[in-house]
């Protein structure tokens, strides 16, 4: 059974990124968000994309997901891996990955609006380490 286009277009508004980055960050997102945090496939999948240094990238975004699942007010709707489009909140989360160094006001207010909260400085903190981690491996996150 498939859904009429009208309803996915509506669930899944946003096209995947271009950046490659972006893409792996939301492949591990996903894979970890379905399937756990100890994931292998998304750990596979940062060890061939850092090689070495693999490990800081991977337990940051375990903990970023361990801190956006316990602080938000409501379910955050993830696309399964195979997916060729993007939920809001997935859409959200990368524009807060690529900015929340250059525009961290504009990630706070995505962070906040997404997790449904008025408070996010931790979340917002686990944001801003994934993002350093790929960039300090020369993978910076591009919306």
């Amino acid at each position: 059974m498939t859904m009429p286009a009208t309803i996915s277009l509506s669930a899944l508004p946003n096209s995947l990124p271009d950046c490659p980055n972006a893409r792996l960050s939301l492949f591990a997102i996903r894979r970890m968000g379905g399937h756990g945090l100890a994931d292998a496939r998304a750990a596979h999948a940062l060890f061939t994309a850092f090689g070495e240094g693999f490990r800081r990238p991977l337990m940051l975004i375990r903990a970023l997901m361990a801190d956006m699942a316990g602080a938000a007010a409501n379910p955050i709707a993830i696309a399964p891996c195979c997916c060729p489009r993007v939920t809001h909140a997935e859409a959200a989360l990368l524009t807060v990955l690529s900015r929340v160094e250059t525009a961290p006001e504009t990630a706070r207010f995505l962070l906040g609006d997404m997790l449904s909260l008025r408070r996010v400085d931790g979340v917002l903190a686990s944001a801003a380490a994934v993002a350093v981690a790929f960039a300090d491996e020369g993978r910076p996150i591009c919306a």
